[in-house]
């Protein structure tokens, strides 16, 4: 089932496949950090990068966006939120609804912030296999005392193993909704709660089951995971990522994009 859905690993031969998982995780870090702070030509720049990372590694951008739908309006309630809550000069005065320049320029900045973090999570996701990340996951852990890496590490892979079912339940669920005419009722609770309790349910349904399944096995945590092992395009790779984050800090500091912060 996980195959089905675009939140899984996709083998390939890219620049980012070929990257050590535990520098991929720094780079997502250090990128979604960065990314909460910066403005629009900053932000710009930085979303040119993920177009390019996006294009060796062929993913199905029209259903990476099919299954994110949900996610799109969460942002659209974030935007309309932002602008109507945000004063400053009007740029559309109808009677009650006053709708601000500032509102408008912080809406879409924060909503264009989230969006390039989810990217980034999802070219993560899509080169970098489950295993390895529970093997960096542990190695971050390991120093940290009174922890149970190994733990942690299982329950995080795990987590991101079987999010592809739980998108492609979700997908499952919301068809068989629609086949059964609920989008059709008027009240947007009714729909929602129609469409959240059965997932939850499933979910539920399906962790028990793995439980069962991995107790029957006589699973347990000391088990052999892959060897981590870095090389110099890796060192390189970071060397570039935090020589660009600098780059991205200083268009940000000196404001190089006056024709947006007009509005703002």
């Amino acid at each position: 089932m996980a195959e089905l859905t675009s939140f899984g690993y996709r083998s390939g031969t890219s620049v980012l496949h070929a990257l050590d998982v535990r520098f991929k995780l720094v780079f997502l870090i250090v990128f979604s950090i960065v990314c909460i702070h910066l403005d629009f030509l900053a932000l710009g720049t930085l979303s040119l990068l993920v177009i390019y990372l996006f294009i060796p590694s062929r993913m199905p951008l029209k259903s990476i966006f099919k299954e994110l739908r949900y996610f799109f309006i969460i942002l659209l309630v974030v935007f309309v939120a932002r602008v109507l809550t945000t004063d400053g000069v009007p740029a559309l005065d109808i009677r009650v609804l006053v709708i601000s320049r500032q509102g408008l320029y912080q809406g879409t900045l924060i909503c264009w912030r989230l969006v390039v973090i989810v990217l980034f999570g999802v070219l993560f996701v899509a080169t970098t296999r489950a295993s390895e990340i529970k093997s960096a996951i542990e190695w971050f852990l390991k120093p940290i005392p009174f922890v149970a890496e190994k733990r942690v590490a299982t329950m995080l892979s795990l987590i991101m193993r079987f999010l592809p079912v739980i998108v492609y339940q979700a997908r499952e669920t919301a068809e068989a909704q629609k086949a059964r005419g609920v989008e059709n009722r008027k009240n947007p609770i009714y729909r929602i709660t129609k469409l959240a309790i059965p997932i939850l349910r499933r979910m539920f349904e399906n962790a028990d089951k793995l439980i069962v399944a991995m107790e029957a096995r006589c699973f347990c945590e000391m088990r052999t995971d892959p060897e981590l092992s870095c090389n110099p395009k890796d060192w390189f790779m970071f060397l570039f990522v935090i020589a660009f984050c600098v780059l991205l800090l200083i268009i940000n500091f000196y404001e190089l994009d006056p024709f947006f912060h007009r509005f703002a």
